[in-house]
């Protein structure tokens, strides 16, 4: 059987590695750090559910992954605006799904890592695929569309899911603070000014803990990056190999939200990989979530030239909705204004 190479084992590399493996074929995941989820610290990430009318455990059930992992639905948040006035959101079904990150037992890295062993598929740590190897590649971010930073702790506050939009706290992005199970995140997630990182994330720190009482003992400090882009192509290499996940700059340019096209995209290069039709690749995600994408990268433009009156503007139409979920699935829409407005950008760049 021959040997179908995977570099990186986190969710875009080990979605292409089930799909692999479940085909009969032979997957060997290759992973440069010790451990599937090292570069995490047990921080919460948000699985989005609201892109699409169905749900996202369903579509990832589909595709041949299970939700065997820590997994916090959300469909209630409140989001305080620039003046410190907080909106409660509802939705009929969950927004997100809150999964935690890293290599502790029961995060989605190290659920994921089991069903992989499960399939008797090669995990080999420690060791980077070269660049120039065939096969697909799922390393993560290349280069820093934003960044995350923020502490995890344990808290004994109820899980909830706070947010705030404010350039006094993340410019151009949002801070937020996650607490489901005893376990919490407080982050800022900026766009703007990043080198200023620590004083807003201070700002942040303030801001919950004057609103939560939140306690930071024994917290530890965690950051991360982004990289979204919307690539002509997600082939290298003479099309031989094939890029997953942020490796190929898939991601909510928005919110910055990757985790369901990591994983989708891993299965779809691997579907492409088994029908002896690489070419197919691009055809298939852009199909999937290019408009999406478009979409996202115009709401990036105009969420970023809002400013704080914006923001405010913005989180009274969403308050507005009787179904949150149902009106952010409508704002992230493909539709014909957006695919013109994103032709205008792209060549404004």
């Amino acid at each position: 059987m021959v040997e179908i190479p995977v570099a990186g084992a986190g969710p875009a590399g080990l979605a292409a590695a089930l799909t692999l493996a479940r085909a009969g074929a032979r997957p060997v995941v290759y992973e440069r750090r010790q451990e599937v989820g090292a570069r995490h610290h047990g921080d919460f990430q948000g699985l989005e559910n609201y892109s699409t009318r169905g749900d996202v455990l369903d579509e990832l059930a589909a595709i041949g992954i299970a939700a065997e992992f820590d997994c916090h639905p959300v469909a209630e948040a409140i989001l305080y605006g620039p003046d410190g006035h907080a909106w409660r959101y509802r939705a009929s079904t969950p927004l997100f799904y809150m999964v935690r990150r890293g290599v502790e037992s029961g995060s989605l890295d190290q659920g994921l890592k089991r069903q992989a062993l499960a399939h008797d598929i090669e995990l080999h740590f420690g060791t980077a695929l070269p660049e120039a190897a065939s096969g697909i590649r799922a390393t993560g971010p290349r280069g820093s569309y934003a960044i995350v930073v923020g502490y995890v702790f344990r808290t004994t506050l109820p899980d909830a899911l706070v947010g705030v939009l404010s350039d006094r706290l993340a410019p151009k992005g949002y801070a937020y603070l996650v607490t489901a199970g005893g376990r919490a995140t407080l982050a800022c997630c900026i766009f703007a000014d990043c080198a200023n990182y620590r004083g807003y994330l201070d700002r942040t720190v303030a801001f919950f803990q004057a609103r939560t009482g939140i306690d930071l003992a024994g917290a530890q400090r965690f950051g991360g990056t982004g990289n979204v882009r919307l690539p002509a192509t997600a082939r290298r290499n003479g099309g031989g190999t094939l890029l997953a996940g942020e490796a190929a700059g898939f991601q909510d340019a928005l919110w910055g939200f990757g985790l369901r096209y990591a994983m989708v995209s891993g299965h779809l290069a691997a579907r492409a990989l088994l029908e002896r039709d690489p070419g197919s690749y691009d055809r298939r995600w852009r199909g999937r979530f290019g408009g999406l994408m478009r979409a996202s990268l115009v709401n990036r433009y105009l969420f970023a030239r809002l400013g704080d009156r914006g923001y405010d503007a913005f989180l009274r139409r969403l308050g507005a909705a009787e179904d949150a979920r149902e009106w952010l699935r409508r704002h992230y829409a493909p539709s014909v204004w957006k695919d013109l407005w994103y032709l205008l950008l792209r060549r404004a760049n």
